[in-house]
């Protein structure tokens, strides 16, 4: 099959409303609910969590190199598959130097009881993180040390950009995410499901071997240079801090939300979050 499939057709003109199509879902700017994905990893990503998939743009040596397998798995998954030349890759894809595979996918984030769904809840709460790459690698961390779910708060980087979505490498189509929450609220939801509210800070908090992560939590991550807002610390009912050796006074967001999941993951070791 692979470059004489009868189901891929041939966009060869960068002015194709489905470039445009690419271009405003790669700027936030597209149907509400569809997502962009860049690169065949993430794709595969998607397929294998089943996220529906609407059309799959390709290059014209990447449909030839893979021939039947991936075609014919989008095909059956319903997609639609497009071969485009590299002028026209280059327009559709979101990075400088394109990875051959863009695609335009459905997908919506979780409600806040979905988030708290599992039991014990281990909820990561992103306050103020602008930077999509950072989200995107603290998503993945949480997938990695067994957290029940995420909550990014009004003004932190959307969790569905393609540049976040990248950065989980697919662990957001595995994860309840929900997004856009005003923080004062989706702490009150949680305190109201008895989960503890865990705020990092730099310094002077109970240092983290020593703080107890074992039962329902949720972990705030303050933005990026600024951290959590005082308000947000007050109304924490634990404050936890890293001990680092000077002169080093604090790490990257995703370092320290990394370190945090898998002192927590240790802790819960045994204990499987069940729904």
């Amino acid at each position: 099959m692979g470059s004489d499939n009868q189901a891929v057709r041939r966009i060869s003109s960068r002015s194709n409303p489905l470039v445009t199509r690419f271009r405003d879902a790669a700027r936030g700017r597209g149907s509400r609910g569809v997502i962009l994905l860049d690169g065949e990893h993430l794709l595969q990503e998607a397929l294998d969590a089943d996220i529906t998939l609407e059309t799959v743009a390709m290059a014209e040596s990447i449909v030839d190199l893979h021939a039947d397998g991936l075609v014919d798995r989008l095909v059956r998954a319903g997609a639609e598959v497009v071969r485009v030349p590299t002028p026209v890759m280059a327009a559709m894809s979101p990075v400088r130097e394109p990875t051959g595979i863009v695609a335009l996918a459905t997908a919506q984030p979780a409600t806040l009881d979905e988030v708290v769904a599992m039991s014990p809840p281990l909820v990561v709460v992103l306050n103020g993180i602008q930077d999509a790459g950072n989200v995107g690698a603290i998503i993945r961390a949480a997938d990695g040390c067994g957290a029940t779910g995420v909550i990014a708060t009004e003004g932190t980087a959307d969790p569905f950009g393609w540049k976040a979505l990248r950065g989980a490498m697919g662990s957001t189509f595995r994860l309840p995410v929900a997004v856009r929450q005003p923080a004062a609220a989706a702490i009150a939801f949680l305190t109201r499901h008895h989960v503890a509210i865990v705020a990092t800070v730099p310094r002077q908090g109970t240092p983290l071997p020593d703080a107890h992560l074992r039962g329902p939590v949720a972990v705030l991550l303050g933005g990026e240079g600024a951290g959590l807002p005082d308000d947000l610390v007050a109304a924490a009912d634990i404050r936890v801090s890293i001990p680092m050796r000077p002169p080093i006074e604090s790490f990257n967001v995703a370092i320290t939300a990394a370190l945090i999941l898998y002192e927590a993951a240790k802790q819960r070791a045994g204990h499987v979050p069940v729904r």
